[in-house]
């Protein structure tokens, strides 16, 4: 085994490598990057090494420079993580040269596997299903269309170098192929470096089922069961889990046998994931094979026991396999979900900035937490926005179900704006408790999964109630420092001379003004709400559990006053709001707004589909923004003439910069 273990990733990954390498005694080097100074994983690691500027092609791309910190530790062997260089062939052949282990397959294996059209040639020659299609070299877009014609529609296509749903269309008519190839090759260029695509049929309604695989140096394989990751948004996935609530025993046998034929292929050592899209018919057909690490990869440690990252390195270091096939176990069930920095309500826009509260649920035998941060670290724009994984564990789906419903309800994330509630409409919904959703669902029904339109009044009630009586006992806790604690003056009841007064809260919800009116004390309240008037009774804030007797019914509630937000969950769904005391209301919006076309993030201009003068009609494109490897489609607010655009492609942009304006 190694002394000394280079971890070539940051965040996540590299704390998770670097705790299975500290159990097994080996010293570890991490590799930061100017923005990563501070990052947990560079305070985790034994040592750790700056290796260039905030920008991954500055620092965690270079290569080079990332073996010269190895040779210049003492490191034997090189972890890539996943994404970065984790599935670069040049890197591991030049890993290897250096005389270091790359803990992953060979170059030569990654050559085979990094073109997504020769894998599937090389798949379907060692007999594993594939999906029909066009995988040639001759990438002229007369001939694609052709060949989009000849396979049928609806049709994908793909990038043939990448992954991470990067660089993937689906196209229903022929008339749409010209428009979506041109997208597909250029969002391909900028995230691979490479343009080919290749084409195949679109399966309607398919999962994504991944088998996990492992192979070492002595000429073994085997596999280690499935992962379904069928609940995905614009093919990114969302949720995880094992095993699969489609696959029969008899289907997911042929599936483990044929992901490990193709391994075999391949002569594939250490851990790979063999990707397959299957048909609601049950016939499966391979996509491609993922030769690193995978997100993932938790669900499949709960349910069989395993350290995949020991696995990874004690084949590395030309250990044989640990078990054999028929010794592998599975038991009960797990679940994945990725907590994002980002804002599902607009467009799931990556965020960033300082986690002002990162609270998790801590861990157990049912609960897992995989992070990368702490409360007080950054989420930068410069990376991929995860904040945690949260995997749980239990003995069979709708307990593991039960369980994830638990721990989303106890995490809480201020700063950034995250993803959690829609995780928890996410594990509530039919489609996952039954186990059929498919890829396209999400896209297909994504406003069932968004904040709904009106805010449960049950909730804000008890916002409301939470912050009434946390007015009280503060107002107590102040009275009894005083000279007088039994002044009435002293209590914050809106008691007046010859009438009962009332006290006016104001909130921001999702940066709108909502004012509210309540009358009473101790518990008992009258708020007015849109005119009507609540009864609260019986109400009790004991910590941050809130009981309270509304409309009659008593409720429970988990109640959380942190600064000027207050947060209220009742088991099934969550309510944050903003304590706005100084809210002055102001008639009108910002009519201004309408002529402007800002960038909504950070980014580079890769398109500029109009010029000043043209007219434009509302939703029309306007500009393509790419920004987190991804293309964002700058659409106009209204109909109008274009007076002015003030960017160019390939200019960089800050957020909120105004890229055009419509006349008025």
């Amino acid at each position: 085994m190694f002394d000394t273990l280079l971890i070539a990733n940051r965040g996540e990954i590299a704390c998770r490598v670097i705790r299975t390498a500290r159990k097994l005694g080996i010293r570890t080097v991490a590799v930061f990057s100017e923005a990563d100074a501070d990052a947990q994983h560079v305070r985790l690691a034994d040592e750790a090494h700056c290796i260039g500027g905030p920008r991954p092609q500055d620092s965690y791309l270079r290569g080079d420079t990332i073996l010269e910190v190895a040779k210049k530790t003492g490191a034997q062997a090189i972890h890539p993580g996943y994404g970065f260089l984790s599935e670069n062939a040049d890197f591991a052949d030049a890993v290897q040269a250096a005389g270091l282990v790359f803990v992953g397959p060979s170059g030569t294996s990654m050559r085979k596997m990094g073109s997504k059209a020769g894998a599937k040639d090389l798949m379907a020659a060692a007999g594993v299903p594939v999906v029909p299609g066009y995988t040639g070299e001759d990438q002229s877009p007369d001939l694609l269309q052709r060949e989009a014609d000849r396979i049928g529609y609806p049709l994908m296509i793909k990038a043939a170098h990448g992954g991470g749903g990067k660089g993937m269309r689906i196209v229903r008519a022929p008339g749409e192929f010209a428009a979506h190839l041109e997208s597909c090759q250029r969002e391909a260029k900028n995230a691979f470096g490479k343009d080919r695509v290749l084409l195949e049929r679109y399966i309607e309604h398919p999962r994504h089922i991944e088998i996990q695989v492992f192979g070492d140096h002595h000429g073994d394989a085997i596999h280690l069961g499935e992962r379904e990751c069928s609940a995905q948004r614009r093919y990114q996935k969302v949720l995880e889990e094992s095993p699969s609530p489609f696959l029969t025993p008899e289907l997911r046998a042929r599936m483990g046998a044929a992901a490990v034929l193709a391994a075999r292929a391949i002569d594939y050592a250490n851990a790979g994931t063999v990707e397959f899209i299957v048909a609601p018919s049950g016939e499966f057909f391979f996509m491609e094979i993922n030769t690193r690490l995978q997100v993932e990869h938790p669900v499949t440690e709960e349910v069989t026991g395993l350290d995949l990252v020991e696995w990874q390195l004690r084949i590395a270091a030309g250990e044989p396999l640990p078990l054999a096939q028929d010794a592998v176990v599975q038991r009960g069930h797990a679940i994945e979900v990725r907590l994002y920095a980002e804002d599902p309500d607009a467009g799931f826009l990556p965020g960033s900035g300082t986690l002002k509260a990162l609270r998790l649920p801590p861990p157990s035998r049912h609960v897992r937490v995989d992070a990368g941060v702490v409360e007080g670290d950054t989420v930068t724009i410069f990376y991929d926005p995860m904040i945690a994984k949260l995997i749980v564990w239990d003995s069979d789906r709708p307990r593991a179900l039960a369980r994830l419903r638990e721990a989303l309800a106890q995490a809480r994330i201020a700063g950034p704006k995250s993803n959690i509630a829609f995780l928890e409409r996410l594990v509530r919904h039919p489609a996952v408790v039954e186990g059929r959703i498919d890829t396209g669902y999400l896209d297909r029904h994504l406003d069932e999964f968004l904040a709904p339109a009106t805010v449960d009044r049950g909730l804000l009630l008890a916002a409301t109630t939470a912050c009434l009586l946390q007015q009280e006992a503060a107002a107590r806790e102040a009275a009894a420092r005083g000279s007088d604690p039994t002044s009435p003056w002293a209590d914050p009841d809106g008691w007046r001379l010859g009438h009962a007064g009332g006290r006016r809260l104001a909130f921001l919800l999702g940066g709108q003004p909502l004012t509210l009116l309540a009358h009473g004390h101790d518990g008992g309240y009258r708020i007015a709400l849109d005119g009507d008037c609540h009864a609260v009774a019986g109400a009790r804030l004991e910590g941050t559990a809130l009981s309270a007797r509304i409309g009659g019914v008593m409720r429970r509630f988990h109640a959380l006053r942190d600064g000027d937000e207050v947060l209220i969950h009742d088991g099934h769904q969550r309510l944050l709001l903003q304590v706005d005391a100084a809210y002055r209301s102001q008639a009108g919006g910002d009519s201004a707004a309408e002529h402007r076309i800002r960038a909504p993030m950070p980014g580079r201009v890769v398109l500029v589909q109009a010029s000043a003068g043209a007219e434009v009609r509302a939703g029309e494109v306007v500009l393509v923004l790419e920004a987190m490897k991804m293309e964002l489609a700058l659409k106009a607010p209204r109909d109008g003439i274009l007076a002015e655009v003030r960017t160019q492609a390939g200019d960089f942009v800050e957020a909120d910069a105004i890229l055009a304006l419509l006349e008025a």
